[in-house]
């Protein structure tokens, strides 16, 4: 070593040695003076719970009790003009001193005792609105700059993370929430008798609602290496909270809830966590489910969680576990530059009667005990770009490996081969029963049905349902893309097939079991043959309704014309296949004499007609295809009131669900289109019967410039009248 070198080595050693002495003289005053420095820091602390977020923070005393930790006593929390957020009798607070020192607050031990904590909704106030105010403020006043997400999550986590303790001990802690309205007050209390970890255990006693459950929170937790472990479960009784079915009428029940947190960590950009959690003998029941409980023996997700500067996800090494079966989800939202969707999930090819025995019970009813063979594989992939919803991507299918049934379970799906009896309902009432085979005489078999009238209706309905089998995925992402722009739902994706499963198998429950079941039965049908295609269409045809109490073909055609249905001619058959999706109106677009209304009406029959010609399904016409031929039997003219253009524009307004004639327009020709573009009429209408809207009437072309004038007349005054006039009638749900 050279001089030079030793003098260069001894002077960084006295400027070490100073800066040491320097710090130990800091930090002998700070310890010196840390009372008064606590009061200090109290006292700005308590300023700024007042200034921010308009707290009245007060503590009785604090004083230190060791080197870092401080002990507390009479502390409350009380928002302005609302009520007690916590008080605490006694608190005592360590903090690690490595961490101090880099500037961050992690907590090395804590220890409370009789305290409560508690929520407060009063009609639309509560006692933690101050958090959303000044969330509400902070937006109000942040810079333009843009967020990193994964900046945000891994403070979020870090901050959360760090006020675990290394030790603690907690008794007699009451954590409370009051709901209240003007009718209801619903309580809840979780009082923590103890709660404690030590050397990474954790144990804990809570009692719910004074006697009314004993729960424990049981495991292991390591906060310096971010690793836990935790289990909930409750003593000779299930986990249950009562709030949730008083409140939501929802009954959740289950044995034991576990969670674990495996690794946090951050690289390439990205916050990252991995983790477990699962839920043993899970029980749901709520009204938009299921009618039943639905019960889960048992449920898992190894998640890995991803968070970048614009998106958030589930990452595809993700596993869920569903009985006996598991499946690799795929999620991520990105905010910017605009809102983008996707979901993903793929299987591998499973045991087929694995797959079933692992649906949840009480949520496919008609398939619990169902036998079968084989494999299956699931893909699904869904995109969604909110400024290109038109775009939406959409596809899902079941995969099968010499799949077969071996046994039906509670229904058997191949009874429609046969005569059987159908029943249908109104608002959930049974109307009457209809035999639907040739001990009806009504019943009408397919090869007796005017083709005409075949014809018209899968093309208003589902065109390719002959050869499909039993989905549309085109008509999914139409119904996607359009329920998303109206924020509600306005357009179906319904097959012929979906909607003879729905009547002639499924109870008449609006929930999304029954929808998901209507799905796994069409394909079960369509995918095994169970019925043949013609068969399907014929009692299709045979059950539907077509008029208030009309309920098939053969009483359709007597009722409206006094025909058989092989006697309908092309404009009756194309009206009835109009008046599918709102069947109960169907006389409202009659005239008093008999004849359709030309406004209204006309211009479906030349669009549907157009389509069944340019399909070699009927010879060109340049009128109306039959339109000016329908006239409704005498019988039932005298029902027929006059309709005025009003009456008709607030008929044209109240359709199903599928959406209105009106919307229909507006869907059809996107706006003020030209309306004489054929080419663009009849692909669009195309669309409409492969996605299973309703079809519904247009204008032709003549008609426009007319029709839209009277629009703009009458539409200021129909909307003043409109509630007074719209009929309410019921519709039936397709």
């Amino acid at each position: 070593m050279t001089a030079g070198q030793r003098k260069a080595l001894r002077i960084t050693g006295w400027t070490l040695l100073g800066l040491f002495l320097l710090g130990a003289i800091g930090a002998g005053y700070a310890f010196t003076k840390r009372e008064a420095l606590l009061q200090i820091a109290l006292k700005r602390a308590t300023q700024k719970a007042k200034r921010d977020y308009k707290l009245d923070l007060k503590i009785g005393s604090a004083t230190f009790t060791g080197l870092s930790s401080v002990a507390f006593s009479d502390i409350s929390i009380v928002p302005e003009q609302r009520d007690s957020l916590a008080r605490i009798n006694r608190a005592e607070v360590g903090v690690r001193l490595w961490p101090m020192l880099l500037g961050q607050i992690a907590l090395s031990d804590l220890a409370l005792e009789n305290g409560m904590v508690q929520v407060v909704r009063r009609d639309s106030l509560t006692n933690i609105d101050f958090i959303l105010r000044r969330k509400r403020d902070s937006t109000a006043t942040k810079s333009t700059r843009r967020v990193d997400l994964a900046d945000v999550a891994e403070n979020l986590i870090d901050e959360l993370l760090s006020k675990i303790p290394d030790n603690m001990n907690v008794r007699n802690l009451d954590f409370r929430v009051i709901d209240s309205d003007r009718d209801t007050t619903q309580r809840l209390s979780l009082l923590t008798e103890q709660a404690t970890i030590e050397d990474e255990a954790v144990s804990s006693t809570l009692r719910l609602n004074g006697n009314e459950a004993t729960w424990h929170i049981s495991g292991t937790a390591d906060p310096a290496d971010r690793e836990y472990d935790l289990s909930l479960y409750a003593d000779g009784k299930p986990l249950e909270l009562k709030y949730l079915e008083n409140r939501y009428k929802l009954k959740l029940q289950a044995d034991t809830l576990h969670a674990e947190l495996k690794d946090v960590d951050r690289a390439g950009g990205e916050f990252r966590m991995e983790g477990v959690g699962s839920v043993r003998n899970l029980r749901i029941n709520h009204p938009a489910i299921a009618r039943t409980d639905v019960f889960v023996d048992r449920a898992a997700m190894d998640a890995n969680l991803f968070v970048g500067e614009n998106y958030v996800g589930i990452d595809s090494s993700s596993v869920v576990y569903l009985g006996q079966v598991s499946g690799r989800p795929f999620v991520k939202y990105t905010l910017s530059p605009t809102k983008t969707y996707e979901v993903e999930l793929h299987t591998d090819m499973m045991n087929a009667q694995a797959l079933f025995n692992s649906f949840p019970q009480g949520l496919f009813e008609s398939l619990e005990g169902m036998q079968v063979t084989g494999g299956l594989k699931y893909d699904m992939s869904f995109q969604l770009d909110e400024a290109l919803p038109d775009s939406v991507k959409f596809n899902s299918g079941l995969t099968s490996d010499n799949f077969k049934i071996v046994r039906m379970g509670r229904v058997d799906f191949g009874k429609i081969n046969n005569s059987f009896v159908y029943t249908p309902y109104e608002k959930d009432k049974p109307v009457r029963d209809i035999v639907i085979g040739p001990e009806n005489p009504d019943f009408t078999p397919l090869s007796a049905i005017s083709p005409d009238l075949r014809n018209a209706v899968l093309t208003s309905e589902d065109y390719n349902f002959m050869t499909h089998k039993g989905f549309n995925e085109k008509a999914f992402r139409v119904s996607i893309a359009t329920n998303f722009k109206e924020k509600k739902f306005k357009r179906g994706a319904s097959t012929i097939s979906m909607q003879l499963v729905k009547n002639v198998y499924l109870n008449r429950n609006k929930t999304l079991s029954r929808k998901v079941e209507e799905i796994l039965i069409v394909w079960l049908m369509e995918n095994g043959r169970l019925v043949p295609k013609e068969r399907m269409y014929e009692v299709y045809l045979n059950l539907i309704e077509w008029g208030r109490n009309i309920y098939g073909i053969g009483e359709a055609a007597r009722y409206y014309f006094g025909k058989s249905p092989s006697e309908l001619d092309l404009g009756e058959s194309i009206f009835l296949a109009f008046v599918i999706p709102s069947p109960k109106r169907a006389l409202n677009w009659f005239n008093p004499d008999g004849t359709l209304q030309v406004r209204n009406v006309r211009g479906y029959f030349r669009i549907i007609g157009r389509i069944m010609a340019r399909r070699g399904l009927t010879e060109p016409d340049s009128g109306a295809y039959g339109f000016y031929n329908v006239r409704l039997r005498e019988g039932l003219r005298q029902q027929v009131a006059p309709v005025d253009s009003m009456q008709s524009d607030s008929l044209m307004n109240d359709t199903d669900e599928g959406g209105g004639i009106d919307d229909f327009f507006k869907r059809l020709f996107n706006g003020n289109r030209d309306r004489d573009d054929e080419k663009e009429e009849t692909e669009n209408v195309q669309t409409q019967s492969e996605s299973n809207s309703p079809a519904t009437p247009n204008v032709s072309s003549g008609d426009t410039v007319k029709t839209r004038r009277q629009l703009r007349q009458e539409r200021r005054e129909r909307k003043r009248r409109e509630r007074e006039e719209r009929q309410q009638q019921e519709d039936t749900n397709r």
